[in-house]
Order: structure tokens, then sequence, then C-alpha cells
């Protein structure tokens, strides 16, 4: 398998809300994935276990070799239910998108 993204982070895009960037450190790679199209709105959404309408921004960003994605977070920040109030280790599922050599 391998690894196309130097970086995948999530963290809180206020309270109701995550995002994520997927950053890369070489055009190649980046460009790689983003003509694969398997970075989009349904691939984010199975990742999550989410409706696709749960997934408000998915897109590429070419001038910085990313993808930012945002999604609503299943329960508000500093919820009595929430097990991350930062956001920041809610990235792990987009790690397991899996990307045609």
């Amino acid at each position: 398998m391998t690894a196309y993204a130097k970086v995948i982070r999530s963290k809180n895009s206020g309270p109701f809300e995550l995002t994520f960037d997927i950053m890369f450190d070489a055009d190649a790679p980046y460009l790689h994935v983003k003509k694969s199209g398997v970075i989009n709105v349904e691939s984010v959404a199975r990742a999550f276990s989410i409706a696709p309408a749960q997934v408000l921004v998915c897109t590429p960003f070419d001038a910085a070799r990313a993808f930012k994605i945002t999604i609503k977070r299943p329960v508000s920040s500093g919820d009595l239910q929430d097990r991350d109030v930062y956001g920041c280790q809610q990235h792990v599922p987009l790690t397991r998108i899996q990307v045609p050599a």
C-alpha cells in the first residue's frame, strides 16, 4: 500500500462542524489522487458512516496541494457525548480510503 498524503489532520470548524485537511508534499502524488477522483462526497460519507448531505465541503485546493473537507459534527463540541472537544482525533477514517495505483 502506498501512502500519498504527507499530512491528514482534523480540527473544529466551529462547535458544529469538523474540518479535515489532506496535504501533499509534491505535485505528483497530489495530482494522482485528484485525478483518481477517489476523494469525493460519497467516499467521505462512507468513511464516516454519515449521509452525503452531512458532507458540507469536499474540494481540492491546488495552490496548497491539498483537499479540504468539512462535515457536520455528530454532536456539538463540548456536549456531554462529545469524545473529542477539539476535533483533532477524527481524521483516521480518511486514512482508509483506497487510492488506485
